[in-house]
């Protein structure tokens, strides 16, 4: 499957709650090789599906040569006191803020034969859990930002050349 195509700010999938994965098919199936193929673009640390239009609980990630994804994921444990660290999204591309994140998360999921599976990790990974948790919640790393960084990150989204 190729890469899809990421949705932009202002699609409203982004916005919404995903539901949880019921039963893998044919479709969760094709939803996951296309998350692998979306993720493994250079620079990518993760695609959760309302990313690529698809209102299901999964994501997946590339951190540090760790590929993987995740159905149903739930960040169960973060550790350490939150810190600011520079983040970006790809639905809001060309725009980086510091967002506080843990700098320790442990997500729990299933893969494809319903296996249980747990992604732990600091760094780059524990942020993109969580990031990637926030999305499949109808969450961006925007509606955690401060009052006055949200309203500028607002006004440079209206004069981007892709919004």
């Amino acid at each position: 499957m190729p890469e899809r195509q990421i949705r932009l700010f202002g699609d409203p999938v982004l916005k919404t709650p995903s539901a949880p994965i019921e039963q893998v098919d044919d479709r969760v199936r094709a939803l996951v090789e296309d998350l692998l193929d979306s993720v493994a673009v250079p620079g990518r640390a993760g695609v959760a599906a309302s990313q690529i239009g698809v209102n299901l609980r999964a994501f997946s990630y590339n951190v540090d040569g760790k590929v993987g994804y995740l159905l149903n994921p739930r960040v169960v444990e973060v550790r350490g006191e939150p810190e600011l660290v520079d983040e970006g999204c790809l639905s809001v591309p060309d725009l980086w803020y510091p967002v506080r994140r843990a700098p320790y998360a442990r997500a729990e999921g299933t893969d494809l034969d319903g296996n249980p599976v747990v992604v732990e990790g600091t760094g780059v990974l524990a942020q993109a859990l969580q990031h990637e948790t926030d999305h499949l919640d109808g969450l961006l790393y925007l509606d955690r930002l401060d009052k006055d960084l949200r309203r500028d990150a607002m006004r440079r989204i209206r004069e981007s050349s892709w919004f």
